[in-house]
C-alpha cells in the first residue's frame, strides 16, 4: 500500500509556511493586487531565466493570447502549432480571430516536428506556436531558424517548462531567455512553480514588454504603481483596448519563494525520473520517455508510451484499484467538439503520430514529496497490471 494513504496523486505543489508566511506580509502591507510583490517576481523570474524583460498575468492562456497579439496576429491570419497540447494552446489563436494551423508531433517525441513546418507556411501564416510538451524543450534551433528564413515570429508555450533547459550554442539555457521572441509560462497548481494560478511573459524586445504591461491592466496609460507613488496627482488614461489580465501581489509573493525552490525541486524530480527509466526497463513494450543530448527536461510530467497489446484504459484502471492517480497521454485539440465547426482550423498532413500519443500514453505520477516506497508501488503496480493485460490480449488473440 502507499505511504501517502489510499492514493497517489498525479502531482501535488510543494507548498508550507514559507509560502504562508509571504501571504501574510502582503495581507498585511494593504496593497494585494498588482504592485511592489508582482514587480519583484518579474526581476527575479528574468534574472532566472537569462531574459530582459519579464511581465506577469493572470495565467498561461492570458501570456499567449498578448504574445500572439503583439506579434501581429489578427482575423483570418493563420498560426503553425499542433493539436498535440492542452486545449489552451489553440484556443489562444483563436482569441486573436485567427485559424490555428495543426501539423504532427515528431516520431521520438512529443513536440512539433520542425521538418513538417515548411509545408504549412502560406501567405496567411502569422506565427508559430511552438510547444515545450511536458516541459521537454523542443527543437528551438530548427523552429527559429525556418521563423528567421521566412520572417515569421516565433512564440513559446513554455507553460510546463519552467526550470527545464536547452543547449544553445553550445552553452546550457534556460527555457524563457528567450531564444524565440517571446516565451509564455504557466504557473497552475500542475506546474513545478505555482501561485495557485498565474503566468509570465519573458522576451528580450522592450516594445513587447510595454505593450503587455499596457494590455494587462485594461489599456491603463500609468501603472498603479506610479499612480500611488506619485507625489502630484496622476489622471490616467486608456490610448487602446486592454484586459483585466493582473496578477495579484498575494500570489507573486507565493511565485518569489517558489521561484527560490525551483532548482530544488528540478533536480528531485530528474533524480525520480531517473529512477521511473531504470525500473521500466523490467517491463516489456513499454518506452520511457527520453532528454535528447540538447535537452535537459524539468520532468515536469513523466509521460510513457505503451505497446499495441497493451489498453491504455484497462492499465489507467488497473492503477487506480489500487489507488494511483494516472492521467492519459496529451489531448488533441482537433478531435474535440469546439474544434468540429469547420473553419475552426486546419490541418497541414496527418496527425497520426498525435493521436497515437494520446491513446498510448499515460502520465505516471512525479512529484518532489514523493517517496522511493511510492515509485516502487507504483512500479510494481504497473509492471503486474501490464502483466495481466497482455495475458488477457493473448487470450482474446488466441480465441479469435
Amino acid at each position: 500500500m502507499s505511504s501517502v494513504g489510499t492514493q497517489i496523486p498525479v502531482a501535488r505543489p510543494l507548498l508550507d509556511e514559507q509560502e504562508i508566511e509571504a501571504v501574510r506580509r502582503v495581507v498585511l502591507s494593504g496593497w494585494i493586487t498588482q504592485g511592489p510583490e508582482v514587480a519583484a517576481f518579474e526581476s527575479e523570474f528574468a534574472a532566472f531565466v537569462g531574459a530582459s524583460h519579464a511581465c506577469a498575468v493572470s495565467n498561461c492562456t492570458t501570456a499567449l493570447h498578448l504574445a500572439l497579439k503583439v506579434v501581429g496576429v489578427g482575423p483570418g491570419d493563420e498560426v503553425i502549432t499542433v493539436s498535440h497540447s492542452f486545449i489552451a494552446t489553440a484556443n489562444a489563436v483563436r482569441y486573436c480571430g485567427a485559424v490555428p494551423v495543426f501539423v504532427d508531433i515528431e516520431p521520438d517525441g512529443f513536440n512539433i516536428d520542425p521538418s513538417l513546418i515548411e509545408a504549412a507556411i502560406t501567405a496567411k501564416t502569422k506565427a508559430i506556436l511552438c510547444v515545450h510538451q511536458i516541459g521537454m524543450p523542443c527543437d528551438l534551433a530548427q523552429i527559429v531558424a525556418i521563423g528567421r528564413d521566412h520572417s515569421i515570429p516565433v512564440v513559446e508555450d513554455a507553460a510546463c517548462a519552467s526550470g527545464s533547459e536547452i543547449l544553445w550554442d553550445g552553452r546550457w539555457e534556460k527555457i524563457g531567455k528567450p531564444h524565440a521572441d517571446i516565451a509564455c509560462f504557466s504557473f497552475h497548481p500542475r506546474k513545478l512553480l505555482t501561485t495557485g494560478d498565474g503566468g509570465m511573459l519573458t522576451t528580450e524586445v522592450a516594445e513587447f514588454d510595454a505593450k503587455f504591461r499596457l494590455w494587462r491592466q485594461h489599456g491603463m496609460g500609468v501603472s498603479d504603481v506610479v499612480r500611488h507613488g506619485s507625489q502630484r496627482v496622476i489622471f490616467e488614461s486608456y490610448p487602446e483596448l486592454g484586459y483585466n489580465y493582473r496578477m495579484t501581489d498575494l500570489q507573486a509573493a507565493i511565485g518569489r519563494v517558489q521561484l527560490a525552490r525551483l532548482p530544488g525541486l528540478v533536480s528531485q524530480r530528474r533524480r525520480l525520473a531517473e529512477r521511473y527509466t531504470e525500473a521500466l526497463s523490467h517491463i516489456e513494450g513499454v518506452a520511457a520517455p527520453v532528454d535528447k543530448s540538447w535537452t535537459r527536461s524539468n520532468w515536469q510530467s513523466y509521460c510513457i508510451t505503451l505497446p499495441d497489446w497493451l489498453d491504455q484504459a484497462s492499465i489507467m484502471q488497473a492503477l487506480l484499484d489500487r489507488g494511483i492517480s494516472t492521467r492519459r497521454g496529451v489531448m488533441n485539440a482537433h478531435r474535440e467538439a469546439a474544434y468540429a465547426e469547420p473553419g475552426s482550423h486546419r490541418v497541414v498532413g496527418s496527425l497520426a503520430r498525435s493521436i497515437a500519443a494520446q491513446e498510448k500514453s499515460i502520465i505516471l505520477p512525479l512529484f518532489a514529496q514523493m517517496t522511493e516506497s511510492d515509485l516502487a508501488f507504483v512500479m510494481e503496480s504497473l509492471k503486474q497490471a501490464c502483466s495481466r493485460s497482455s495475458t488477457s490480449a493473448s487470450r482474446l488473440v488466441s480465441a479469435s
